[in-house]
């Protein structure tokens, strides 16, 4: 999963019930982008032991789960390390990699890209990310507006390192989704 660097990720999915989930008031980021937005799923990624991030689902009424490529809705890392934004760039073009054939020169485009958005991360930094079907993404870090890669395959394959049945942390998208395991 993205930014664990050698070995595979362990992580401890928590799937907030729904009684909860509808309690909680999403962050003013997201709540700004997606207005009537709720907690769909929320779950930790954990590498040797060490929190990484919590990732937060945000959808709108009506999210569909099955076909989560074809809506729109918000991602939120809550970071709990500090991470390099290069090398969060860097291990987000591994993941995309699992999905799908990517050829060099668009992996390459795609990876310039993401360093010029992502900025470094400290602990309590929040990296948003909205998927916009049939446009593309846009990221906002901390409330503050980063920019959008505004191409459709990148946000399918960017919101399937967490979403897409080829995730390399399949407890993560069942947490995320509120599938069933």
């Amino acid at each position: 999963m993205l930014f664990a660097q050698e070995a595979p990720a362990l992580q401890t999915p928590a799937v907030a019930p729904a009684a909860q989930a509808s309690a909680l008031a999403p962050p003013p980021e997201v709540a700004s982008l997606l207005p009537d937005a709720r907690l769909h799923g929320s779950a930790t990624l954990r590498f040797f032991g060490l929190d990484i991030y919590q990732a937060s689902l945000w959808v709108p009424p009506g999210f569909d789960p099955a076909r989560w490529q074809q809506q729109t809705f918000a991602l939120e890392l809550s970071y709990r390390r500090d991470l390099k934004g290069r090398a969060i760039a860097q291990r987000s073009v591994a993941e995309m990699r699992r999905q799908d054939l990517l050829d060099q020169t668009l992996a390459d485009q795609w990876e310039a890209r993401m360093a010029a958005l992502f900025p470094d991360v400290r602990r309590g930094d929040r990296i948003t990310g909205v998927h916009q079907p049939g446009r593309g993404a846009r990221f906002v870090a901390n409330g503050r507006e980063l920019g959008e890669v505004a191409d459709p395959r990148f946000a399918r394959m960017f919101f399937g390192i967490w979403l897409a049945p080829q995730t390399s942390e399949p407890a993560m998208r069942t947490a995320l989704l509120g599938l069933r395991p």
